[in-house]
Protein backbone atom coordinates (compact mmCIF):
# COMPACT_ATOMS: atom_id res chain seq x y z
CA UNK A 1 0.00 0.00 0.00
CA UNK A 2 1.37 3.40 -1.01
CA UNK A 3 1.26 6.53 1.14
CA UNK A 4 1.98 8.87 -1.79
CA UNK A 5 -0.99 10.55 -3.43
CA UNK A 6 -1.14 11.50 -7.11
CA UNK A 7 -0.55 15.13 -6.09
CA UNK A 8 2.55 14.09 -4.15
CA UNK A 9 3.90 12.23 -7.18
CA UNK A 10 3.26 15.18 -9.51
CA UNK A 11 4.83 17.68 -7.11
CA UNK A 12 7.89 15.52 -6.48
CA UNK A 13 8.41 14.96 -10.19
CA UNK A 14 8.06 18.71 -10.85
CA UNK A 15 10.51 19.67 -8.11
CA UNK A 16 13.15 17.17 -9.21
CA UNK A 17 12.76 18.09 -12.89
CA UNK A 18 13.08 21.81 -12.25
CA UNK A 19 16.12 21.36 -10.02
CA UNK A 20 17.74 19.14 -12.65
CA UNK A 21 17.16 21.95 -15.16
CA UNK A 22 19.04 24.54 -13.09
CA UNK A 23 22.51 25.14 -14.63
CA UNK A 24 25.12 23.48 -12.41
CA UNK A 25 28.40 21.59 -12.48
CA UNK A 26 26.58 18.41 -13.53
CA UNK A 27 24.81 20.22 -16.37
CA UNK A 28 28.13 21.70 -17.48
CA UNK A 29 29.73 18.26 -17.51
CA UNK A 30 26.87 16.71 -19.52
CA UNK A 31 26.88 19.51 -22.09
CA UNK A 32 30.67 19.58 -22.37
CA UNK A 33 31.06 15.83 -22.90
CA UNK A 34 28.16 15.77 -25.36
CA UNK A 35 29.37 18.76 -27.38
CA UNK A 36 33.00 17.67 -27.51
CA UNK A 37 32.79 13.86 -27.64
CA UNK A 38 29.29 13.17 -28.92
CA UNK A 39 25.82 12.43 -27.57
CA UNK A 40 26.67 8.93 -26.24
CA UNK A 41 29.24 10.46 -23.90
CA UNK A 42 26.76 13.07 -22.65
CA UNK A 43 24.19 10.33 -22.09
CA UNK A 44 26.80 8.25 -20.23
CA UNK A 45 27.56 11.18 -17.93
CA UNK A 46 23.79 11.60 -17.36
CA UNK A 47 23.53 7.90 -16.44
CA UNK A 48 26.32 8.31 -13.90
CA UNK A 49 24.62 11.36 -12.40
CA UNK A 50 21.31 9.49 -12.08
CA UNK A 51 22.99 6.53 -10.39
CA UNK A 52 24.65 8.87 -7.89
CA UNK A 53 21.31 10.52 -7.19
CA UNK A 54 19.68 7.12 -6.68
CA UNK A 55 22.33 6.24 -4.09
CA UNK A 56 21.51 9.42 -2.17
CA UNK A 57 17.77 8.89 -2.61
CA UNK A 58 17.90 5.40 -1.09
CA UNK A 59 20.19 6.50 1.75
CA UNK A 60 17.96 9.46 2.56
CA UNK A 61 14.63 7.61 2.38
CA UNK A 62 15.73 4.47 4.25
CA UNK A 63 17.69 6.44 6.83
CA UNK A 64 14.80 8.78 7.49
CA UNK A 65 12.39 5.86 7.75
CA UNK A 66 14.50 4.35 10.53
CA UNK A 67 14.73 7.75 12.21
CA UNK A 68 10.98 8.28 12.03
CA UNK A 69 10.30 4.90 13.61
CA UNK A 70 12.83 5.47 16.39
CA UNK A 71 11.97 9.09 17.20
CA UNK A 72 8.20 8.85 17.02
CA UNK A 73 6.50 12.19 17.66
CA UNK A 74 9.78 14.08 17.82
CA UNK A 75 10.14 13.48 14.08
CA UNK A 76 7.57 16.25 13.61
CA UNK A 77 10.30 18.69 14.71
CA UNK A 78 12.53 17.27 11.98
CA UNK A 79 9.78 17.95 9.45
CA UNK A 80 9.53 21.59 10.55
CA UNK A 81 13.29 21.97 10.24
CA UNK A 82 13.20 20.32 6.82
CA UNK A 83 10.44 22.68 5.69
CA UNK A 84 12.46 25.68 6.86
CA UNK A 85 15.50 24.37 4.99
CA UNK A 86 13.55 23.98 1.75
CA UNK A 87 12.20 27.53 2.06
CA UNK A 88 15.74 28.81 2.63
CA UNK A 89 16.99 26.75 -0.32
CA UNK A 90 14.28 28.23 -2.56
CA UNK A 91 15.16 31.77 -1.51
CA UNK A 92 18.85 31.09 -2.20
CA UNK A 93 17.95 29.91 -5.73
CA UNK A 94 16.00 33.11 -6.34
CA UNK A 95 19.01 35.20 -5.25
CA UNK A 96 21.75 33.10 -6.91
CA UNK A 97 23.77 34.43 -9.80
CA UNK A 98 23.94 32.60 -13.10
CA UNK A 99 26.74 30.02 -13.18
CA UNK A 100 29.11 29.91 -16.11
CA UNK A 101 30.28 27.05 -18.22
CA UNK A 102 33.53 28.81 -19.07
CA UNK A 103 36.61 26.76 -18.53
CA UNK A 104 34.76 23.45 -18.52
CA UNK A 105 35.37 22.44 -22.12
CA UNK A 106 37.26 19.21 -22.62
CA UNK A 107 38.30 17.99 -26.03
CA UNK A 108 39.12 14.45 -24.95
CA UNK A 109 37.18 11.57 -26.44
CA UNK A 110 37.80 8.96 -23.80
CA UNK A 111 35.66 5.88 -23.28
CA UNK A 112 32.01 5.85 -22.33
CA UNK A 113 33.03 4.20 -19.07
CA UNK A 114 35.13 7.25 -18.18
CA UNK A 115 32.20 9.54 -19.02
CA UNK A 116 29.86 7.45 -16.88
CA UNK A 117 32.16 7.44 -13.86
CA UNK A 118 32.88 11.15 -14.22
CA UNK A 119 29.15 11.82 -13.77
CA UNK A 120 28.90 9.35 -10.89
CA UNK A 121 31.93 10.71 -9.04
CA UNK A 122 30.83 14.31 -9.53
CA UNK A 123 27.44 13.49 -7.98
CA UNK A 124 28.76 11.37 -5.11
CA UNK A 125 31.24 14.13 -4.31
CA UNK A 126 28.32 16.45 -3.57
CA UNK A 127 27.56 14.99 -0.14
CA UNK A 128 25.16 17.83 0.66
CA UNK A 129 22.76 16.22 -1.82
CA UNK A 130 21.79 13.63 0.77
CA UNK A 131 20.76 16.41 3.17
CA UNK A 132 18.69 17.97 0.42
CA UNK A 133 16.89 14.71 -0.30
CA UNK A 134 16.45 14.13 3.42
CA UNK A 135 14.62 17.47 3.56
CA UNK A 136 12.57 16.88 0.43
CA UNK A 137 10.99 13.46 0.89
CA UNK A 138 9.10 14.01 4.18
CA UNK A 139 6.84 16.37 2.24
CA UNK A 140 5.63 13.59 -0.02
CA UNK A 141 5.69 10.31 1.89
CA UNK A 142 4.96 9.17 5.44
CA UNK A 143 8.42 7.91 6.33
CA UNK A 144 7.17 6.14 9.44
CA UNK A 145 5.19 3.75 7.24
CA UNK A 146 6.98 3.88 3.89
CA UNK A 147 6.27 0.91 1.66
CA UNK A 148 8.23 -0.83 -1.07
CA UNK A 149 5.80 0.75 -3.54
CA UNK A 150 6.66 4.22 -2.25
CA UNK A 151 10.38 3.58 -2.61
CA UNK A 152 9.88 2.16 -6.10
CA UNK A 153 7.82 5.23 -7.04
CA UNK A 154 10.55 7.58 -5.83
CA UNK A 155 13.20 5.64 -7.77
CA UNK A 156 11.12 5.79 -10.97
CA UNK A 157 10.46 9.51 -10.47
CA UNK A 158 14.20 10.10 -10.04
CA UNK A 159 15.00 8.13 -13.19
CA UNK A 160 12.42 9.99 -15.28
CA UNK A 161 12.92 13.48 -13.85
CA UNK A 162 16.69 13.68 -13.39
CA UNK A 163 17.56 11.25 -16.18
CA UNK A 164 15.16 12.82 -18.66
CA UNK A 165 16.42 16.34 -18.07
CA UNK A 166 20.12 15.39 -18.18
CA UNK A 167 19.68 13.39 -21.40
CA UNK A 168 17.84 16.41 -22.82
CA UNK A 169 20.86 18.54 -21.97
CA UNK A 170 23.10 15.96 -23.66
CA UNK A 171 21.05 16.28 -26.84
CA UNK A 172 21.07 20.07 -26.56
CA UNK A 173 24.85 19.99 -26.12
CA UNK A 174 25.20 18.39 -29.53
CA UNK A 175 22.95 20.99 -31.16
CA UNK A 176 23.92 24.12 -29.28
CA UNK A 177 26.86 23.81 -26.84
CA UNK A 178 26.02 27.08 -25.11
CA UNK A 179 22.36 26.25 -24.42
CA UNK A 180 22.92 25.30 -20.77
CA UNK A 181 24.53 28.66 -20.12
CA UNK A 182 21.78 30.73 -21.69
CA UNK A 183 20.98 33.72 -19.49
CA UNK A 184 17.23 33.67 -19.93
CA UNK A 185 16.80 29.91 -19.64
CA UNK A 186 19.10 29.62 -16.65
CA UNK A 187 17.48 32.47 -14.75
CA UNK A 188 13.98 31.25 -15.57
CA UNK A 189 14.77 27.75 -14.30
CA UNK A 190 16.15 29.14 -11.05
CA UNK A 191 13.12 31.35 -10.45
CA UNK A 192 10.74 28.47 -11.15
CA UNK A 193 12.69 26.01 -9.01
CA UNK A 194 13.14 28.52 -6.19
CA UNK A 195 9.45 29.37 -6.08
CA UNK A 196 8.49 25.70 -6.13
CA UNK A 197 10.95 24.86 -3.35
CA UNK A 198 9.47 27.60 -1.16
CA UNK A 199 6.01 26.21 -1.87
CA UNK A 200 7.08 22.66 -1.01
CA UNK A 201 8.72 23.87 2.20
CA UNK A 202 5.51 25.61 3.21
CA UNK A 203 3.53 22.48 2.27
CA UNK A 204 5.80 20.37 4.44
CA UNK A 205 5.40 22.68 7.43
CA UNK A 206 1.63 22.71 6.99
CA UNK A 207 1.52 18.91 6.61
CA UNK A 208 3.64 18.36 9.75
Amino acid sequence: MTTMSLLDVILLFSVMSLLALVPSASVALVVTRSSTAGFPHGAAVAAGIVLGDLVFVCLAVLGLAVMAEAMGGFFVVVKYLAGAYLIWFGLSLLRAKRPTLAGTRDRSTSSLTVSFFSGLILTLGDIKAIFFYASLFPAFVDLSSISATDLASIVVITLLAVGGVKVGYAYAGVRVASLAGGRGAGRGAKVAAGGLMIGVGAYLVAKA
